[in-house]
C-alpha cells in the first residue's frame, strides 16, 4: 500500500514499486486512423512501474483539485506522476509550494522573478518574489487522464 497527504489542491500518493505488474502490451500501436490488420502482438507486457517512474525514492502521484489548468488538459481528478529528482526548465509543469499552499503551475524563470503560469483565462499568473516562501516541489513527468 502507498502513503497518502492531503493539500487543499492536489492529494498526494507515494509510488509503491516494490510489486510488478506486466499488462499485455501492443509494440504495433493502435490505429487512431483506419482500423489496421489485427497482429498477434499481445505475447509483450509492459510494467507501468517501470515505464512512469524511473527514480522510485523521489517519486510521488498527487490527484489535480481544481480547474486553474483545465486549458493545458489537466482536468479535476486526473493523477499526475511528481518526479523530486528533476531539475526544473523554464515552462516546465510542476508542483510548486507558494507561501504555505501546494499549486501546479507552468514555470517561467526571469531575472528578478518566477511567474506561476495558469492555463485558464480565469486565473492571472502569479509573481513570485523573494518576499515569498516558494520552492519548486517536483515536476509533472506524465499525467493520467480518466476518459
Amino acid at each position: 500500500m502507498y502513503g497518502k497527504k492531503m493539500s487543499n489542491q492536489l492529494t498526494f500518493f507515494s509510488s509503491e514499486t516494490s510489486s510488478e505488474m506486466e499488462l499485455p502490451y501492443s509494440e504495433s500501436g493502435v490505429s487512431a486512423g483506419f482500423p489496421s490488420v489485427a497482429e498477434d502482438m499481445m505475447g509483450l507486457s509492459l510494467d507501468l512501474n517501470k515505464e512512469l517512474v524511473r527514480n522510485p525514492a523521489s517519486t510521488f502521484f498527487a490527484r489535480v483539485s481544481g480547474v486553474s489548468m483545465i486549458d493545458e488538459g489537466i482536468d479535476e481528478g486526473d493523477l499526475l506522476v511528481i518526479d523530486k529528482s528533476v531539475e526544473p526548465s523554464n515552462n516546465c509543469l510542476a508542483v510548486c509550494f507558494l507561501d504555505g499552499e501546494f499549486t501546479l503551475k507552468r514555470v517561467k524563470f526571469e531575472k528578478e522573478c518566477a511567474w506561476l503560469m495558469p492555463a485558464n483565462e480565469k486565473y492571472k499568473p502569479i509573481k513570485v518574489t523573494s518576499d515569498n516562501e516558494f520552492s519548486i516541489w517536483g515536476v509533472v513527468k506524465y499525467l493520467i487522464k480518466k476518459i
